[in-house]
């Protein structure tokens, strides 16, 4: 039995699409792309940083072609600005709750600064890159707790195996009514008889109780969770190893909002729905000699296959960190219930 088939939704049959998922199932099936978390859990504080590292070499020198679009703007992330403007990554992508955007920032840039002394100096500065959600339902959000030293933690456990669930950043999200988290989830195909793949990476904190739609028709409601108004968000980082320009990723990050829809969500005014989609295919240079550079690029009229892969993986991805989260209380004895729950107490009652 293959790895992807031991991942949490296909543990209860549960399919997204009908593209083959990669050997882990994860974002780390892109080659060279690894994830590491931080958990703080103590009491009432249920937070943590997740680290999304794109390429093991040193980014600010060897950036990578990025596109980011953003599908509701309820957010206080940090570098999207350039990453719009410019089409590039230069440092690794910190996920954490909103009040330690600062905390992960500046470990961002003393990181860059370690591994490149001129930065702001001889040279630009660099765009750090952090995205959050609010997790102050589970978490003791003004308690502020996160410094840069566990962001410094989360980027230096990076590792090719992507834990899920309740950690790092996901540690106290929420997501329809049921425990959320950090999910992940891989697509393959061939492209000119080669075989590539694109992977997602989530922060799952969003979803009205009762809206959730899994992908068997079947509509999980919580029980004892008050349906209330969208104030979630989630992030959705996506990879791939084709070579893509940053247009072409813009476009592709559209479509992890096509995944988001499929289970159920309608991005509500309180919602921060983010997607950052970047390729690994080739290095942007920071210090490039040649008045002209020479790119590849996809071939437009090929580019569904992506757009697909980015609506099943966001999709999946979503129901992982779902199922892979226990039940969970938090702040002030907050509850949230874990899916898994759900379909096991389903499966028992046929």
């Amino acid at each position: 039995m293959s790895s992807h088939q031991l991942s949490p939704s296909r543990r209860f049959g549960l399919l997204c699409g009908s593209l083959e998922p990669g050997a882990t199932n994860s974002i780390s099936d892109v080659n060279g792309v690894s994830v590491g978390h931080k958990t703080m859990r103590n009491g009432d504080v249920n937070t943590g940083f997740t680290a999304l590292v794109p390429h093991p070499g040193n980014i600010f020198q060897e950036k990578l072609n990025a596109g980011v679009e953003i599908i509701n703007g309820f957010g206080k992330s940090a570098g999207l600005i350039q990453v719009d403007e410019l089409g590039t990554l230069e440092t690794p992508i910190l996920l954490t709750n909103t009040f330690a955007i600062g905390a992960g920032v500046n470990a961002l840039i003393r990181q860059a600064i370690l591994k490149n002394p001129e930065v702001g100096r001889t040279t630009s500065t660099v765009n750090p890159v952090v995205l959050e959600c609010n997790d102050g339902f589970l978490n003791d959000i003004q308690a502020m707790p996160l410094a840069e030293v566990d962001a410094i933690a989360a980027l230096e456990a990076a590792s090719s195996e992507v834990e899920q669930g309740s950690v790092g950043a996901g540690t106290g999200m929420s997501a329809f009514g049921f425990k959320g988290g950090i999910g992940s989830a891989s697509r393959t195909f061939e492209l000119d008889s080669g075989r590539f793949v694109l992977g997602a990476l989530v922060l799952a904190n969003f979803g009205r109780a009762g809206d959730l739609v899994l992908p068997d028709g079947r509509r999980p409601d919580p029980k004892d969770t008050q349906t209330s108004e969208e104030r979630g968000s989630v992030i959705v980082v996506l990879a791939s190893d084709v070579p893509l320009e940053s247009r072409q990723l813009k476009r592709i990050a559209k479509r992890a909002g096509a995944g988001l829809a499929r289970l159920g969500a309608f991005y509500g005014n309180g919602s921060g729905d983010i997607a950052l989609a970047f390729s690994t295919a080739q290095n942007v240079l920071h210090q490039e000699e040649n008045d002209f550079v020479d790119r590849r690029c996809l071939n437009e009229d090929r580019i569904d296959i992506l757009f697909r892969a980015a609506a099943e993986t966001t999709q999946e991805a979503v129901l992982n960190a779902m199922i892979a989260s226990p039940s969970t209380t938090g702040r002030e004895r907050h509850q949230r219930p874990s899916l898994t729950d759900w379909l096991q107490d389903t499966s028992n009652q046929l």
